[in-house]
This record gives structure tokens, sequence and C-alpha cells, in this order.
């Protein structure tokens, strides 16, 4: 499983955005550590456009230590380096070793720090590895639910895409008798006006028929359209 923790936020308006950002990736585990004791659980829930149920269920820890307490691997996600040594993957090589780990068992955790100052090096000492999200490093600002929602999406994408459909490829013998019956037709409307070319414009047609790398059926309909033109001369 994997947790997104936000450390110290301050309104509940950022929490209910970044419960939006998380639910349009399928991810509802939401931590909550320190936040303002004013913060409003009604904004969140609010601005959570209907992930309020992320809101609702967020477990609240009052320290970060004990928040990680639980986790084999955890993120901190920052656009600044710090003079921590730690280990930095880019976002992508990031969300592939999470993705990983949350497939054998282990428990996930990728935090992100309040928007007007960020994490700290305490809060970054407590985490196993950096991610950076490569952005413009003249302008690498993000608010809380964009920095979420990119590190969401790039969790949900290798392992969400859609399928590819299935479809039986056409064999060269399905070319072959497409190709007799194209030239059969074309030589029956006198389409090689310069017989001279015949050979070359063969070929070129040939080429281009197989470069569309059809599906059997695919081919079936193009046979169906040369057989409804050729009737209706």
């Amino acid at each position: 499983m994997i947790d997104f923790i936000l450390v110290r936020p301050q309104m509940g308006e950022n929490i209910g955005m970044a419960a939006r950002a998380m639910l349009n990736c399928g991810f509802d585990r939401l931590v909550l550590v320190e936040p303002r004791p004013d913060w409003s659980r009604d904004a969140a829930i609010a601005c959570s456009a209907g992930a309020s149920s992320v809101v609702e269920n967020a477990a609240i820890y009052p320290d970060l230590a004990s928040a990680l307490a639980p986790y084999t691997l955890v993120y901190a996600s920052t656009a600044r380096m710090r003079d921590v040594h730690k280990p930095v993957q880019d976002l992508r090589a990031a969300a592939a070793t999470m993705n990983s780990a949350d497939k054998g068992g282990g428990r996930v955790a990728v935090l992100f720090g309040p928007e007007r100052t960020g994490l700290t090096n305490e809060d970054v000492s407590l985490c196993s590895t950096l991610v950076t999200i490569p952005l413009n490093p003249a302008y690498a600002s993000l608010n809380v639910a964009q920095a979420v929602l990119l590190v969401a999406y790039a969790l949900w994408q290798p392992d969400k895409t859609l399928e590819p459909t299935v479809r039986e490829a056409a064999t060269n013998g399905d070319y072959q008798y497409l190709f007799q019956h194209v030239e059969r037709e074309l030589d029956a409307v006198n389409f090689w006006q310069v017989p001279e070319k015949r050979a070359r414009m063969v070929d070129n047609l040939r080429a281009l028929l197989l470069r569309a790398g059809m599906s059997r059926q695919e081919v079936q309909t193009l046979h169906g359209v040369i057989t409804a033109l050729r009737q209706g001369v």
C-alpha cells in the first residue's frame, strides 16, 4: 500500500484538493502530520470535490516520527536539494521503485511539506530517499495538490494504462491475396496509364499497404471496400 503524508498542512482547502488529486489516480490513504489546530474539515471536504471519504478517513499524527513508524520505504517529495546526504531519484524512477515495493508487500509513504516552507532537514532525515519533480529550474514552485497529483499520476500510470486491444495480425498470405485483388481491379479500369511504370507503381502500392500493419479483419474490410467500388462502376 502507498500512503500520501501531508506534513504540517496549514489549510483545510489544501488538504481537500490534495485528497481530490489522490482519488483521481485511485489512491485513498491520506495521513496528516501536525495539521494546524484550526484547520477546517468542512473546508477540506468542500474542496475535495467528491473525495470526502479520503478526508474523513485520514489518519492524524502529532509528529512525523510516529507517523512513519510502520513504513518500509519512505520518500520525501522536494523541489529543492538540501544539505542532507540521501539518495535522489527523479519521479519516474521513484514511481517504479515504490510500485515494486508495494507489489512486494511493503508499506510505502511519500511525504509532502507545507506550501510555505516545504519539508525541513529534520523531516527529510527520517526518509530513505528524495524524489524530485523535474520542472523549470527558474520556477519550480508547486502547491501541495499539484505535487500530490504529479506523484499520484506517476504511480498510477504504470499499472493502470489501458490494455491494448487484442487483434489478429494479417499474415503475409493475407497481404499477397490483397495485392492480387487490388492489382486485378486496377488492371480492369486501366489504372496503369504508362505500362512501363506499372512494376514500380505496384512495388510502391505494396509497400504502402504493408506499412499499414493491418489486422486480418482490416484486410477483409478493405477487400469489401474494393469489391463495392468495383460493383458501382
